[in-house]
């Protein structure tokens, strides 16, 4: 971020911004994943910065501001693939599992389909997030099997996910997935594949600390 303010790359600072919002939100730390995405929004508008920002929000919790950005990127890009067919729908599915609507995520994610194994260049890594939401989604409407099919298709696809934080959380997804549909044995198999990954892992993450509790729980 740094380095792209001092190059005066404000879009590319605010990318940068964006990209450390969703991961914040997405291991639980939801206040700095707001205040993240808000200084990214105070630097640029621009389609990328928006839209991530606009997922970072969605994952934290504030609905009406994620929503509010997501009807701007709908009228500024409405022939924009990227945009309408995985940014949009990211978005949309955040703002639903979060709010307590699994099966309007689902739906929403319906555009993304076609498009979510493909790569773009300069966006690959975020081509997953649809994947990733879509198993969110199942997960909170007690769907494990289908659960499990999408964390797996993240597995599946490491060249895609490149170093995305999904690529490390799909692992205990599916650990989550397998206990709700009642497979103990690869639950746990799947809770220790996420533990080892992350046995150097700052012991106070929200999502770490949940994983540990939820595995000892299961043994």
């Amino acid at each position: 971020v740094d380095s792209a303010e001092r190059a005066k790359e404000k879009e590319a600072s605010a990318a940068y911004k964006a990209e450390a919002a969703v991961r914040e939100a997405l291991v639980g730390n939801l206040a700095v994943a707001r205040a993240e995405a808000r200084a990214a929004l105070a630097l640029s508008d621009s389609k990328d910065a928006s839209a991530i920002s606009a997922i970072a929000l969605g994952l934290a919790g504030e609905v009406t501001e994620a929503k509010r950005i997501s009807d701007d990127l709908n009228k500024r890009f409405p022939e924009n693939t990227v945009v309408q067919s995985n940014y949009l729908p990211t978005i949309r599915a955040a703002i639903a599992v979060r709010s307590g609507g699994p099966q309007k995520a689902l739906e929403a994610l319906a555009p993304a389909a076609a498009y979510e194994l493909g790569s773009i260049q300069g966006s690959a890594n975020f081509m997953l997030y649809p994947v990733y939401m879509r198993a969110e989604a199942y997960l909170a409407s007690h769907q494990g099997v289908a659960s499990a099919a999408e964390f797996r298709k993240i597995l599946n696809h490491p060249g895609i996910v490149l170093n995305e934080p999904i690529g490390a959380l799909a692992h205990l997804g599916l650990a989550r997935a397998y206990a709700l549909s009642g497979d103990r044995a690869k639950a746990e198999a799947a809770y220790q594949d996420f533990l080892t990954l992350w046995q150097d892992a700052d012991p106070d993450i929200p999502i770490y600390k949940q994983a540990k509790a939820e595995y000892a729980k299961l043994r």
